[in-house]
């Protein structure tokens, strides 16, 4: 027979009372053995004895947060091979096993080294074994078991949320529900009333109850306005355990608004109103703006105003503004204070969007009295009509009256009124108007044909205040007379064959007539009386404002008569009759046997006995060239007879003139004829530039002539400073000659025949002094490199 030992596990309760196990685990054997659990009783700490049909392991109890001053026992491992030698040793793993609990190996003791909290972990599940310390073998197998956190009321209450804010509206029933509030605990709901929780309202009583379960919010009064008070402010308490003495509470504060209903009418702050309009006021004018009062806000305070009655409903008009709730009075129709000085409107103002439920409450709207005086405004004058229509015969002689217009002042002042015509719409002057009673006469004649209508402009202008004055548009028609004969409608092309026969029609003739007289044209053809019975042709009226020409006689002869010439007489049947002669020119032409034109000029009589056409086309080509050829030979010749721009050795400009002949000076007077530099009559007249075309040909100005015998050198000056001061003097370089060699010059020798030893040191600054007729010397020798350049 076997025998088998037990692992036993001694647990001390720290509640001090007997552990109640729950199998967790079993092992079972043919014999019983006893077991011994010890725990201290809650009277005399007795051992408990009790004899097990096998092995079992309960799940043991442990209470979370010990605040003792030693570590928490948690029990005992024990095997009954163990002697007490210290033979064995104790194991413990599994959650927590050597941080949270730890267990004596010597003695199998197990303490919970840190305080625990349910609400962290509130279950660890341990596995116990004992081993051999020699041999290192298990003297029992591994057992489990489970240390259950017992939960104590540490936690408070907390809600989901720190602040709620909730709306309802307004005149809500007593027991509305608000908003629902929710606290949550984080003890064990399932271990006495740590977590069971209570909800109150702190704040927000009278007008505010909350169900103490569920945490819903209601209303606790009826009727609450939000036009009295809209902001609510409710704190509401969560308590554990309860709502017994001793438990953890938290609060939350709930923001509740009073949301608006339409259960407020609107109302005029003030019974009458007074407004004033000029009486010069256009239709749409805003007079003035009115205002009811509603509490409401939103669309509940939205009004729409309108006019109930009063004299004044079809002169003026109330609209709304949707941004500012008033009602803005307008003008309907133009005013006349003449007429009305005062008018009186009811103004009903109502509520655009009424509550059903709250209709009890009243009539929603208000009515207003509304007086509008009208002011007197100088006005100009009235005409009286929109407009004048005046029909004018054609035939009106100038300065006969053809109408008058009508104005005067519509204010009480009763001003008197000048007239007159607006002349840029009457630019030719054809009509004039009589200022004091605006009578309208013509001032030219009329021409219906030219301009069939006038339409002018008349000004009616105070005397007393010119700024008022008004305008009205006059249409003037032109009535037709008969002035105006008839004539033909086109020019007419007409031709006759040679071998046309009598009767026969040749051309069909109509007319036309400028007037329009009221019963249509009428006309009328017959030849001249001259022509009455003509031997060649004949009128015939076609009773249709046409007539047709006929032959009157077998075959025409182009060589005797190539032409004919038929006049005609056309009548109108309007008064007085008018009528005018046309010509109809009839050539004779050449027809085939269909009578198809073929020719008609007298050439074609002419061409057999001459020249052929083409012929006749190149004696005219050669004239042609041979005009050509004339008008560029002559071209050509003149030409080649233009002189040159420089054609005389004469002429300095960039010309090197070469002479040996050295002048004896002053002295020497058979080398050159001094008397013509004395005699002004021999001085050649000055000649315009033929190398330059000056843009101006200036008026050669004569000076005073010098018949006294003065001195050469004088006269020279003299013409010198004549030149200089010559305003038309060209603005080009020229050379003057005066052949007159004078006294030594400042600049010595102008010769370059000696400069080839000095040119080095020669210094040619100073030209650059003696003035603009020596610039082109200055520019030449006062440059430093000009030379080698």
């Amino acid at each position: 027979m076997r025998t088998h030992s037990f692992l036993t596990v001694l647990l001390w309760s720290s509640v001090f009372y007997v552990v109640h196990m729950t199998p967790s685990q079993k092992r079972t054997n043919k014999h019983s053995h006893s077991e011994r659990i010890t725990g201290l009783s809650e009277s005399d700490g007795k051992t408990l004895h009790r004899t097990k049909r096998g092995w079992m392991w309960n799940q043991f109890f442990l209470l979370e947060e010990y605040t003792g001053p030693d570590t928490q026992y948690v029990g005992k491992l024990h095997t009954d091979q163990d002697k007490g030698d210290g033979n064995l040793k104790y194991i413990l793993t599994g959650d927590g096993a050597g941080s949270l609990f730890i267990i004596d190996e010597n003695t199998g003791d197990i303490h919970a080294a840190k305080k625990l909290d349910r609400e962290e972990k509130s279950l660890y599940v341990l596995r116990a074994k004992a081993i051999d310390r020699k041999t290192g073998r298990q003297v029992e197998p591994e057992s489990e078991f489970i240390i259950k956190i017992h939960d104590i009321n540490d936690n408070e209450p907390k809600f989901t949320k720190d602040m709620y804010t909730a709306s309802i509206p307004e005149m809500s029933r007593v027991g509305t529900s608000v908003i629902q509030v929710t606290a949550t605990d984080a003890d064990d709901a399932n271990y006495g009333n740590s977590a069971k929780v209570v909800y109150s309202i702190l704040q927000g009583q009278p007008y505010f109850s909350v169900d103490p379960e569920t945490g819903i919010i209601k209303t606790a009064l009826p009727d609450m306005s939000r036009e009295n008070r809209e902001q609510y402010q409710v704190v509401i308490q969560a308590k554990d355990m309860g709502g017994q003495m001793g438990g953890l509470s938290g609060t939350t504060t709930v923001n509740i608004t009073l949301t608006d209903v339409n259960d407020n009418p609107p109302r005029f702050p003030q019974s009458s109103y007074q407004f004033s309009s000029p009486e010069s006021a256009p239709p749409g004018t805003p007079l003035g703006r009115i205002k009811a009062n509603d509490p409401d806000v939103g669309e509940n305070a939205e009004i729409e105003y309108s006019i109930s009655n009063g004299d004044g409903s079809d002169m003026f008009d109330i609209i709304t503004d949707k941004d500012t709730q008033e009602g803005i009075i307008t003008v309907k129709k133009h005013l006349d204070f003449e007429n009305k000085v005062l008018y009186t409107l009811r103004v009903e103002a109502t509520n655009a969007h009424p509550d059903p439920r709250f209709l009890q409450l009243g009539p929603f709207k208000d009515t207003a009295l509304v007086k509008i005086s009208v002011e007197d405004i100088d006005e100009p004058p009235v005409f009286s009509r929109p407009w004048y229509l005046i029909d004018v015969d054609e035939d009106a002689k100038e300065g006969s009256i053809i109408g008058q217009v009508v104005a005067q002042d519509p204010d009480v002042a009763k001003n008197a009124i000048k007239y007159s015509v607006d002349r840029h719409t009457d630019l030719d002057r054809i009509f004039n108007i009589y200022s004091g009673n605006g009578s309208l006469f013509l001032s030219k004649p009329l021409d219906r044909e030219e301009t069939p209508w006038h339409n002018i402009t008349v000004i009616a202008t105070e005397i007393n205040n010119p700024k008022q004055s008004s305008q009205i548009p006059v249409f003037i028609r032109i009535l037709d007379i008969n002035d105006h004969a008839p004539e033909f409608a086109n020019y007419y092309e007409t031709f006759v064959c040679e071998n046309a026969k009598a009767g026969q029609l040749i051309q069909t003739v109509s007319a036309i007539d400028k007037d329009q007289p009221p019963r249509g044209h009428k006309f009328f053809f017959e030849l001249v009386p001259e022509f009455a019975v003509h031997p060649n042709f004949s009128v015939v009226d076609n009773k249709d404002n046409t007539a047709g020409i006929m032959t009157r006689r077998n075959g025409y002869s182009r060589s005797k008569t190539s032409t004919y010439l038929l006049p005609i007489i056309i009548f109108d049947n309007d008064y007085p009759i008018q009528s005018s002669t046309g010509t109809l020119t009839i050539r004779v032409c050449a027809c085939d046997s269909r009578g198809n034109m073929q020719s008609c000029s007298a050439e074609a009589l002419l061409l057999p006995a001459g020249l052929s056409t083409g012929a006749l086309v190149a004696i005219l080509l050669c004239i042609i060239i041979l005009l050509v050829l004339v008008v560029l030979f002559t071209a050509l010749k003149r030409q080649r007879k233009k002189e040159p721009l420089i054609i005389s050795k004469d002429d300095v400009r960039d010309n090197i003139v070469t002479y040996n002949d050295e002048g004896g000076g002053e002295e020497d007077t058979q080398a050159f004829d001094i008397g013509t530099l004395r005699n002004p009559e021999a001085r050649e007249e000055s000649k315009m530039r033929r190398d330059v075309i000056p843009e101006t040909v200036f008026q050669i100005r004569r000076t005073a002539p010098l018949w006294e015998n003065i001195d050469v050198q004088d006269f020279i000056h003299r013409r010198l400073k004549e030149n200089d001061l010559d305003p038309a003097a060209p603005p080009y370089d020229s050379l003057a000659t005066y052949a007159y060699e004078g006294n030594d010059s400042i600049a010595n020798s102008l010769s370059s025949l000696e400069s080839l030893t000095t040119e080095g040191n020669q210094d040619y600054d100073y030209l650059s002094d003696w003035g603009p007729r020596f610039k082109k010397l200055a520019d030449m020798y006062g440059g430093e490199d000009s030379d080698r350049d």
